[in-house]
């Protein structure tokens, strides 16, 4: 697609002009930046006011008192995103203050007037928002509907000079996953990129925990991956995984990572160490996996084999006022199950979400489905999903 050629090409003019912007891992000792090569710089480049930040990392590493790009780029960063390079298979990472500031940003930097976005209909508000701040044109497909996608592409794609196809891989609020196969099918026969968020499937899926793209075998012929690192990973921020020149364009473009405070170095750690105990331990994400079988089973909730396995397992009821009086008696019985009503879910279909932890013991969970039967005994949550 013309587009990588096209980020190509602007950051070698930036180069030329010295305008390029690169980060710099600085290992920090109170107000000083130590570079690579030993060398203490007294750092008058932070917006560390008062000098709490550089107090806080002396002991719990709480503040990085500059943007990345700035001073706020530690070689703790530098660390996670090899970490993260490595997981997901791709060639570098640029890691980003939240989840939202990932995909929001993301898809508005790559994103260019003349291009086209295909987005599903049940998209995270963070991909619509970066949709919405796009200069590019967007149109809406069903939601998973392959052949709606390909009829826009075969309509549509030879006026615009890119096309980015871009989905969640887990759609929170259902617990549906994107038929990837299918959109990297799509992708290959209208020279289209995809953009996928794996936020609900990192550290879930996938052999070594890196989402659905890894769990469909399909990571190499998918372009962008944008991960959050609050949700499984269990610390706070986000990150994309890409090409080289992806990743060089979003820290020269985009203005969500350009413009922000940087992760603290305690989320950092937090993050790097999680990681890494998610490629090496399989038991904790096989558990939650078994819990969500058992439950959509014990429900008679309909999904393909893999679905079963996500463990976030909604159960649609239908009226608002239903999920919020479902939800205050579980509430009573001992359980916190959130309702979820629109605008976070189409019309007539309230629900109650119900997300596993591997913290969860079966026991836990048998507990939960002997109280919750009963109280939705008689509703067909088949007929209440929406087709």
């Amino acid at each position: 697609m013309h587009a990588f050629n096209e980020f190509r090409e602007q950051l070698e003019h930036l180069k030329k002009v010295e305008r390029f912007r690169s980060l710099n891992a600085w290992r920090t000792d109170g107000i000083y930046l130590i570079a690579k090569d030993s060398k203490e710089l007294c750092n008058f480049g932070s917006n560390d006011y008062l000098g709490f930040a550089a107090r806080n990392q002396e002991s719990h590493r709480c503040g990085s008192g500059a943007s990345a790009l700035v001073s706020g780029w530690s070689n703790l960063h530098q660390d996670l995103a090899a970490d993260l390079s490595l997981f997901e298979s791709k060639d570098a990472v640029c890691v980003f203050p939240s989840g939202y500031a990932a995909s929001s940003g993301t898809v508005s930097t790559l994103t260019r007037e003349g291009d086209l976005i295909l987005s599903d209909e049940l998209n995270h508000a963070s991909l619509i928002d970066g949709c919405r701040l796009s200069k590019a044109s967007c149109l809406i497909y069903p939601h998973r509907d392959m052949s709606a996608l390909r009829e826009l592409l075969r309509a549509h794609r030879h006026r615009f000079k890119n096309a980015w196809i871009v989905t969640d891989s887990v759609f929170s609020m259902d617990g549906h996953l994107a038929p990837l196969n299918a959109i990297c099918d799509l992708r290959d026969e209208f020279d289209a990129a995809i953009i996928i968020d794996e936020a609900h499937a990192t550290g879930v899926l996938g052999e070594n925990g890196s989402g659905l793209a890894e769990w469909l075998n399909v990571k190499h012929r998918v372009d962008v991956v944008i991960g959050t690192l609050s949700k499984a990973i269990g610390s706070h921020g986000g990150f994309v995984a890409s090409s080289q020149t992806v990743v060089d364009y979003l820290i020269n473009r985009c203005r969500p990572m350009i413009y922000s405070t940087a992760l603290p170095q305690s989320s950092v750690l937090a993050a790097t160490a999680s990681v890494k105990r998610i490629r090496a331990n399989p038991s904790e994400r096989d558990h939650v996996k078994s819990l969500a079988q058992t439950l959509r089973e014990s429900l008679g909730l309909d999904a393909s084999k893999k679905e079963m396995l996500v463990p976030i397992v909604p159960v649609v009821v239908g009226s608002d006022e239903f999920a919020v009086s479902l939800s205050k008696q579980l509430s009573e019985l001992g359980f916190y199950i959130p309702a979820i009503r629109p605008p976070t879910v189409p019309e007539g279909l309230a629900r109650l979400r119900i997300s596993l932890s591997a913290l969860h013991t079966h026991k836990m969970l048998e507990n939960l489905i002997q109280h919750l039967l009963p109280l939705i005994q008689g509703l067909d949550l088949g007929k209440l999903k929406k087709p």
